[in-house]
């Protein structure tokens, strides 16, 4: 038999990603608490999260979106991970209020923010290891909130994962519409 690599990568980067969401999973949380929300998105629902943002940009007017709702398209699949919001109660001020009482609404807690980063660092260093590319975007991510696709998460950030001759996430050009 012979097994040309074309014609198993897509399945491999779905492996890789499926490791990259148990990384995010068993990556160290403040507190012990487990706030964290992950998820895969492949092929029709890449499509959806794409326009979402290209809307997303009709709105804001950050070209970046448009840039970014294209570059997904060439991904095998986008893991989203994202955090719910859940002060821990230090009242340590790392998020710029005294007490966690006094946040206003929509202000993260800080170690909720933390967590995220380090399952988000954690997925990606799995994919590292298995030499797969991959960017984290902060627009994608914003989409899939807007979409609720992490069910109650208000930190959320994708990372599009792709196996090619030369990583699609990088060197991208702007887009000018």
């Amino acid at each position: 038999m012979i097994l040309n690599e074309r014609d198993s990568r897509h399945e491999q980067v779905l492996q890789v990603a499926q490791q990259m969401m148990t990384a995010a999973r068993t990556a160290p949380k403040g507190k012990g608490v487990d706030i964290i929300e992950v998820a895969m998105v492949t092929e029709s629902n890449i499509r959806i999260l794409s326009d979402t943002m290209k809307q997303m940009y009709e709105d804001n007017g950050f070209k970046f979106f448009l840039r970014d709702a294209d570059n997904i398209l060439q991904a095998e699949c986008v893991v989203l991970i994202g955090t719910r919001s859940l002060p821990q109660g230090l009242d340590c001020g790392h998020c710029g209020y005294e007490h966690c009482g006094d946040r206003k609404k929509g202000v993260p807690c800080s170690i909720n923010s933390v967590d995220v980063g380090i399952a988000i660092g954690s997925a990606c260093s799995v994919a590292a290891d298995h030499r797969v590319d991959t960017r984290v975007m902060f627009s994608a991510g914003l989409a899939a909130q807007q979409l609720d696709w992490l069910d109650g998460c208000t930190q959320v950030y994708a990372i599009p994962v792709s196996a090619s001759s030369k990583n699609p996430f990088f060197d991208r050009k702007p887009k000018t519409e």
